[in-house]
């Protein structure tokens, strides 16, 4: 029970973790993206703005007198887009095409060789062709500037940017992931911190259950035998019977205690058994009172199912679910007993038609003492540790034992590992 709580805190810590560093990479990778988009695009559009076709490539752009302002925010107040670094060390390439007959008018290559003219040709004419303004084509980013008799298309080479932003993103993800590992011992750490002291307190609390019910063994047998030699010498007295019913209630209290104690605290001794015949064995004997009782009884029950387990309390595990069936069916109900093959599990269910629970009330009824029918308080013998004991018995089978209520039924369903 701890181990799995332990595991539910450093899985609550480990999400909260994995979902800041998310969007924290997010956050990061997207700034990043969009800053750097930004100033390239503002790059490229400046240069698309400067340039004008000449008879020389090197009179391609206009003179500072004829330049038109260009108002970016990230560069000083009083200089020139044009004259800061990046825009000096970046690539540029252009295609000019003519608007009468698509005629490619001038191409300017930046005197490399990573681009041929005919592949800038082939790009522009595709973009042109496309209709958009701006937008990437392979590892470049281009615009296309309307300029009177001839369409500019300018490319900006973007494999910095792209190896620039995945570095990061790489790098990120290598010192997060690293990060996330040591967060992850921590959490480790801080789970143990956590549970250890609840962990302390249900040892303490069993111990306590167990200790109370061994001291009440022996006055409860003292009581009932005094008790016994008294209604010898006086005969049938309503104050001796009162005594002697209070005592065989409190009786039952310390054997159901004992019995919960034992079972949790105990490993049970392990064999192959068929667990088939274990349910068809305790089922027979609650025939007689489920039919006393004005129910009526359906059983589907797989015989050469084997599963590890203690023979003793898997035969108390059906005894008890079938005895919380019965005694809260409902009058003329039917109680409904399967136990079928599911993969590697054996699944053993006791279904009664019943008043429906709560869901609030589903999660508690495996509590110690907690009742359902508050208006019951032992008067029948049963304390609200029955299911206790069942859970207690399934966990020890290290099985898992749940409950669900629908359309009027209320089903109790246990899965052990098939061995």
């Amino acid at each position: 029970m701890f181990k799995r709580s332990k595991w539910r805190i450093v899985a609550a810590i480990m999400s909260a973790l994995a979902l800041l560093f998310a969007g924290t990479l997010a956050v990061i990778y997207i700034s990043s993206y969009r800053e750097v988009s930004t100033t390239n695009r503002s790059m490229l559009e400046r240069y698309a703005q400067l340039y004008a076709p000449q008879s020389r490539p090197e009179e391609h752009f206009r003179s500072p007198a004829e330049q038109e302002p260009f108002d970016d925010p990230r560069r000083p107040k009083g200089s020139r887009f044009e004259d800061t670094p990046a825009f000096r060390l970046s690539t540029f390439y252009s295609v000019a095409v003519s608007k009468d007959d698509e005629s490619v008018i001038n191409v300017d290559n930046s005197d490399n060789e990573i681009y041929t003219d005919e592949e800038l040709e082939e790009y522009a004419l595709e973009v042109i062709e496309e209709g958009k303004s701006y937008g990437t084509k392979e590892r470049l980013i281009y615009v296309c500037v309307d300029k009177g008799s001839y369409t500019l298309a300018a490319f900006m080479d973007n494999t910095i940017m792209q190896d620039s932003v995945t570095t990061l993103f790489r790098y990120t993800l290598i010192f997060g992931g690293m990060a996330m590992i040591v967060l992850f011992f921590a959490a480790m750490i801080l789970a143990n911190r956590i549970v250890r002291p609840l962990e302390e307190s249900y040892k303490k609390q069993k111990q306590f259950i167990s200790d109370a019910g061994h001291e009440l063994k022996t006055p409860v047998s003292v009581v009932s035998a005094n008790a016994e030699m008294l209604r010898r010498e006086i005969g049938e007295n309503n104050w001796l019977s009162n005594i002697q019913y209070e005592n065989d209630r409190m009786g039952a209290l310390v054997t159901q205690l004992l019995e919960l104690a034992r079972t949790e605290n105990v490993k049970p001794e392990m064999s192959n058994v068929d667990l088939g015949r274990i349910v068809m064995g305790e089922t027979l004997p609650f025939e007689t009172v489920i039919f006393e009782n004005g129910l009526k009884l359906q059983t589907n029950i797989a015989q050469n199912i084997n599963v590890s387990g203690n023979a003793a309390q898997l035969s108390q595990l059906a005894s008890i679910l079938l005895d919380n069936a019965i005694r809260h069916s409902r009058a003329g109900g039917t109680v409904y007993i399967d136990l079928h093959r599911e993969k590697q599990h054996a699944v053993f269910s006791v279904t009664n038609e019943g008043t429906p629970i709560a869901d609030e009330e589903l999660s508690q009824l495996f509590e110690r003492f907690y009742r359902a029918d508050k208006a019951r308080s032992g008067e029948d013998n049963h304390y609200g540790l029955g299911l206790a004991i069942a859970k207690a018995i399934t966990e020890a089978h290290r099985g898992h034992i749940s409950v669900a209520c629908h359309d009027g039924l209320v089903a109790f369903t246990v899965k052990i590992e098939i061995s």
